[in-house]
């Protein structure tokens, strides 16, 4: 009886095996065929569509594997950018695709050039583009899984997810990718998968001798096991055979500039080379008699990572959680007449080539999309045989989650009128005074921070709500009884991830949390903490996150030459200019504490919505569709402002810009702020008093949201909605046209200049253009001339009447 069911076992995985190489050849085809398809439309504008026909084809068989046998629903998969087409075969096979976007590859509307969460509609669980990655942001997912499924507010408990990453050999040149090994290893890192398509090829040539040997002892370091996929079943059982211990040998030995080209020539090229290095030896010499030289050409390139024999034994046999590394043995181009020749990174396929691939195939003309044109077996068999394909068997694998309410009262503003603060210390006691509540609230909240955990201010949160690990950890000053005012206790409640240094992490960590939701059904609310200035460290992984649609708070502090004794690369410049620029995030700069705790009200809601729809006719800013927010925070003390009623105060700092001072309706001078430098402003509104009539201060909490608003009005209007006007035209369009409006920020001016162009005042922006200096704060503002004083005689030099005189001082 069990010999029976052991052959009934062996029969179907035969049956199984045969399915799937149908499918693979399927596959190389579509993937092959929409990138030939794309290039050959009519190029109007000149411009070269491209696609990657060789890197494709060296992936075919792993992802063919992978998704038909080895995956299941709970994985998630991030694809090499040069795949894609490959993962949209595989999506068009499953219905998840369709015809008419793949005719379109490329093209507005089409299947996009690298899979995308936000702009293809196929089950895209990473977006993959800028190389390096979608690598790490893997390994952050598997953390930010064990995070979850430490929590006692998860979900009923579904089996745990592999993280995978398919990642082009090339891509190990990426710096980001050994930083993420390294917290990997920092934080037990599990349940990861890294498939290396280990071509030996990349865009320029063939990549360096000895790489695989750099390349395994990096990732054993790091505790990783490494499984090395370099012989199909072909070439292990050619090695069983007489002579075969010789050509293995030889194998080894061969460099790859030579393996690939002759993959390239063919068969008589191999048969001719191996012949000359180790024939004449008997065994070795019959080995190769035995074979035709075309059965010789698949012999040599029956590599690991092309045979679905070994790709499947391998990735089943894998029943442990620790974190792989396949480094599985490939010919780029493999199956295509570009197999192996150092230009077909972008190389295609010509007419003869693609009529010829096109006849190997068996596919008819006409028949090209056909999703079974061509195949040995039946589309009945295979209909059947893909309805059953576990990864695809739950339907679309995007999760939701709940909508996490902000309760009433447990955000507010920590400083009283008239005390003094900085916005980055109310932060932290807003954070601190969350933790010391019961709610959905403070329990979804995750903070990180790379090495500055304690400077941001996160000290407090982090006390109460602990750091996290799997296991726990005690705190060995505690027990020692050595007295510090930090609480570094390591429990699986713990809601603060501790990073090292590097901020391409943090934002990677930013994103696999910012995307909770859907990945694993579980809402988080993340925020990341950073000094301002290295925001730009991070910049290409702050771009994907949001590019994914993750969903977090990233908080920059402290910023500008407001950080006086650090100096130079200390004090960020750009940084307001990222945010303004940065699409999928809302930035901020408030000044005053009040206006910090109505945008971290409003930033827990917004980043949690997922609406679609027009404008807001308020504000023409698409609020309803969510993302992620950007604090730009000071550690500058400043005296809290005693507000005037205002009714529509709050909505005004969350629209981007509130009146401290409203101009009456002669006014000559409109000084608008961001930040700290309120101070300045008010100050040199109040030397002007007496100077200048009607004087108004704009306190702009977010020029992102103003210009954002502003300019989407203005489109609008150009469309024939002529009663569209923004929240910062309603505030200036009142202003008489001699009214002169003067900007500044501890910034780059140009992040206000554009007030100027609302209504067509004149306008003078000051800021920060340089690199900073130490000193103190008014040595610093006198030095880039963003103090009052400067401002007032910028003022009154910009206005007819008296001149500027310190003796003329007039409080408001």
């Amino acid at each position: 009886m069990v010999k029976t069911k052991t052959l009934e076992i062996q029969a179907e995985r035969q049956k199984n095996a045969e399915i799937l190489r149908d499918l693979e050849r399927k596959v190389l085809w579509l993937s092959c065929w929409l990138i030939d398809q794309a290039n050959r439309g009519d190029k109007i504008d000149g411009v070269k569509v491209g696609g990657h026909q060789a890197s494709s084809a060296s992936m075919v068989s792993i992802m063919t594997a992978l998704y038909f046998d080895v995956l299941r629903s709970e994985d998630r998969v991030a694809v090499k950018p040069h795949a894609s087409p490959v993962f949209h075969a595989i999506q068009y096979l499953m219905g998840n695709q369709t015809r008419e976007k793949l005719e379109n590859f490329r093209g507005y509307g089409g299947a996009q050039s690298y899979p995308s969460r936000t702009k293809d509609i196929d089950d895209v669980d990473f977006s993959t583009g800028s190389v390096g990655l979608g690598v790490a942001i893997s390994a952050f997912s598997s953390l930010v899984q064990d995070y979850i499924r430490a929590k006692d507010w998860a979900k009923a408990q579904a089996p745990e997810g592999r993280m995978i990453a398919l990642v082009g050999d090339a891509e190990l040149d990426e710096g980001n990718i050994y930083e993420c090994l390294q917290e990997g290893w920092k934080h037990n890192l599990r349940n990861t998968w890294w498939i290396i398509d280990y071509n030996r090829q990349s865009l320029d040539g063939v990549v360096r001798e000895g790489l695989y040997d750099r390349i395994e002892p990096v990732f054993k370091a790091f505790g990783w096991d490494v499984i090395t996929l370099k012989y199909g079943a072909l070439q292990r059982a050619a090695f069983n055979e007489p002579g075969g211990e010789t050509l293995k040998q030889w194998i080894d030995k061969c460099p790859n500039q030579l393996y690939s080209a002759l993959s390239y020539q063919g068969g008589a090229a191999w048969r001719k080379r191996l012949m000359d290095d180790i024939g004449d030896q008997g065994d070795a010499t019959a080995l190769l008699d035995r074979r035709s030289d075309i059965e010789l050409s698949e012999l040599m390139s029956n590599l690991g990572g092309h045979c679905l024999e070994a790709l499947r034994e391998t990735f089943n046999s894998i029943d442990h959680d620790r974190p792989v590394a396949f480094i599985a043995y490939t010919v780029k181009g493999m199956g295509t007449p570009l197999a192996g020749h150092k230009d077909n990174h972008a190389g295609l396929m010509n007419d003869a080539q693609i009529t010829g691939f096109r006849s190997h195939m068996n596919v008819r003309l006409g028949h090209e999309w056909d999703p079974f044109e061509g195949l040995r077996t039946s589309a009945a068999k295979l209909r059947r045989f893909l309805n059953d394909v576990p990864f695809f068997a739950k339907g679309r694998r995007r999760h939701s989650a709940a909508h996490i309410e902000i309760p009433a009262g447990v955000i507010e503003n920590p400083t009283a009128q008239g005390a003094t603060n900085s916005t980055q210390a109310a932060f932290g006691k807003i954070l601190d005074d969350i933790s010391k509540t019961e709610t959905d609230l403070a329990s979804r909240i995750v903070t990180t921070s790379p090495d500055v955990t304690v400077s941001t201010n996160l000290g407090p949160w982090v006390n109460r709500r602990h750091l996290f690990a799997r296991d726990e950890l005690s705190d060995t000053f505690r027990e020692e009884r050595i007295p510090s005012t930090q609480k570094w206790q390591f429990t699986p409640d713990g809601q603060h991830i501790e990073l090292g240094i590097a901020e391409m992490n943090l934002f990677l960590l930013l994103g696999a949390a910012g995307l909770s939701h859907s990945l694993f059904g579980e809402r988080l609310l993340p925020i990341g903490t950073l000094y301002d200035p290295f925001i730009s460290r991070g910049l290409d992984a702050l771009n994907y996150a949001c590019y994914q649609d993750a969903r977090f708070m990233v908080v920059g502090t402290p910023s500008g030459v407001s950080l006086a004794p650090e100096g130079g690369a200390h004090q960020s410049i750009a940084s307001p200019l990222i945010g303004m620029s940065q699409d999928g995030l809302a930035s901020f700069e408030p000044a005053f504490t009040d206006e910090l705790a109505i945008i971290m009200q409003w930033a827990f809601d917004y980043m949690q919505r997922d609406g679609e729809g027009d404008p807001d006719e308020r504000t023409w800013l698409r609020d309803e569709t969510g993302g992620s927010v950007y604090l730009r925070l000071s550690t500058r003390q400043i005296e809290q402002p005693a507000r005037k009623i205002n009714p529509q105060f709050s909505e005004e700092v969350i629209d981007g810009a509130t009146w401290l001072k409203e101009p009456g309706p002669n006014a000559e001078i409109v000084i608008a702020y961001q930040g700290t430098v309120a101070t300045e402003a008010i100050a040199a509104a109040a030397l002007l008093g007496g100077l200048r009539r009607d004087i108004g201060v704009l306190s702009v909490t977010s020029a992102d949201r103003l210009n954002a608003g502003w300019q989407s009005a203005q489109r609008s209007r150009s469309k024939g909605k002529q009663y569209a006007t923004s929240h910062i035209e309603r505030l200036l369009n009142p202003l008489p046209s001699h009214c002169k409006i003067i900007t500044v920020i501890d910034g780059h001016p140009a992040t206000l200049s554009w007030l100027g162009g609302v209504a067509g005042h004149k306008t003078i922006s000051l800021g920060v253009e340089h690199f900073g200096q130490t000193g103190t704060v008014a040595d610093l503002y006198r030095h880039y001339g963003i103090d009052a004083k400067s401002i007032a005689e910028i003022g009154a030099n910009l206005t007819s009447g008296r001149p500027f005189s310190h003796s003329k001082v007039v409080g408001f």
